[in-house]
């Protein structure tokens, strides 16, 4: 049974409490990083279960994406490596982000369960309304990625978009330099599907890195990555650190960020874009928007362009996995106009329209039902189709209802 997306990777259980202060000390006081396994705190499964049970846990990496896709009437599936465990066959975390992804109707066949790593975990240190806690990730079975254990679940599911989270996480997805995703992203678009991969390079302080304008070697990774992708979305602040890992001769002086990204993808594009007749669409996410760039199969290309956000009101309740519900929102727009977008026919600022809906109702949702705002794709469609933006949140919710 072909599927219309096929998300893999980065499976992760997300922790939040706020005695999570050790989170802090790991990465650094409102910092995140990605920690050595070996490190996670010794919580017994019997505890993670209790949190979990207790409402401190969220389902991260690609639950923070499929099923919002899922909810909008396409069908998804998650290729993902989980804990083995006591739970049914897996661990705690496992079991976890399996139930919540099954009961979201998302096909979990293609779940490879690791004999002797542990689930993704994220440990994150609440702490009050307008601070910054610590966000200590421990990859555990996500480091073990092997690409080997999932291309039948390619040629089985048929999916017409692959998304691959993320590079830059994963000891054994990035093996060579990040040359095994690429071959394996290359290998996808052989099988006729559309591929969109983002990075996601954990750093302590990425503002201290950019206005030092050091490289990040990471982001090496996204070299042979970038020309085999129909799409990529990176942030403001990771974009600044791709052009000055990637760049010879990165943008220098104090531009706005207005200026800056233009920049960025104009660098972006000129130097990973192949004249290889099929449809391009990149750009970078910012607070209130996003900027984006594409090519068509016939050359025409569209000059940087800022596509400002219609659904801005209403309060943020978290911040994290904001990226990522953009990509939802982009992905099933093109997914629901996959012909049109393959002839570079489709409304590229209404894809990414849907990008920043999905991502206003994902980040202002209460953390226990995150996906509650997301609606069957007519009815989000005729939301991004209303002129104009919404006076209040509340508003908003009403045009879905």
């Amino acid at each position: 049974m072909a599927v219309d997306v096929l998300v893999l990777n980065t499976a992760v259980v997300d922790l939040r409490r706020p005695d999570f202060a050790f989170a802090d000390t790991l990465v650094g006081k409102g910092g995140l990083a990605k920690c050595k396994s070996k490190d996670m705190p010794g919580y017994s499964q019997e505890q993670i279960k209790r949190w979990i049970e207790e409402g401190f846990a969220t389902a991260g990496g690609p639950g923070n994406t499929a099923p919002l896709i899922a909810r909008t009437g396409l069908k998804v599936a998650v290729a993902v490596n989980l804990g083995k465990g006591d739970y049914g066959g897996l661990d705690a975390q496992g079991r976890y982000f399996h139930d919540v992804m099954t009961a979201n109707g998302i096909d979990m066949s293609a779940t490879y369960v690791h004999p002797t790593m542990c689930t993704g975990t994220t440990f994150i240190h609440s702490v009050p309304s307008g601070e910054r806690g610590g966000i200590a990730y421990f990859p555990n079975a996500n480091d073990d990625f092997d690409f080997q254990n999932f291309t039948g679940a390619v040629e089985r599911l048929r999916p017409r978009i692959v998304y691959y989270m993320y590079s830059g996480l994963s000891d054994r997805g990035d093996a060579n330099g990040g040359q095994d995703l690429a071959e394996f992203i290359q290998w996808c678009r052989s099988k006729g599907t559309v591929t969109i991969a983002d990075s996601h390079t954990l750093t302590g302080n990425p503002q201290k890195l950019i206005a030092e304008g050091r490289p990040v070697k990471e982001y090496r990774l996204l070299e042979p990555l970038l020309p085999e992708l129909d799409l990529f979305f990176t942030s403001s602040d990771e974009a600044r650190l791709i052009e000055n890992t990637l760049s010879r001769n990165p943008a220098k002086g104090d531009l706005s960020e207005h200026a800056y990204n233009m920049h960025f993808l104009e660098f972006l594009t000129r130097k990973f874009w192949q004249d290889d007749e099929r449809t391009k669409l990149f750009g970078v996410t910012v607070s209130d928007g996003a900027y984006e760039s594409h090519l068509c199969p016939d050359g025409r290309t569209g000059c940087p362009t800022k596509v400002t956000s219609r659904f801005m009101a209403g309060e943020v309740v978290d911040l994290v996995g904001a990226g990522d519900s953009f990509r939802a929102g982009l992905i099933t727009y093109i997914a629901s106009n996959l012909d049109a977008f393959r002839r570079g026919a489709i409304d590229f600022a209404q894809a990414v329209q849907a990008g920043n809906l999905f991502a206003s109702l994902y980040i202002k949702a209460p953390l226990g039902d995150r996906y509650g705002n997301i609606r069957a794709y007519p009815k989000m469609l005729q939301v991004l189709r209303t002129k104009g933006g919404f006076e209040s949140f509340e508003a908003l919710r009403r045009a879905l209802d």
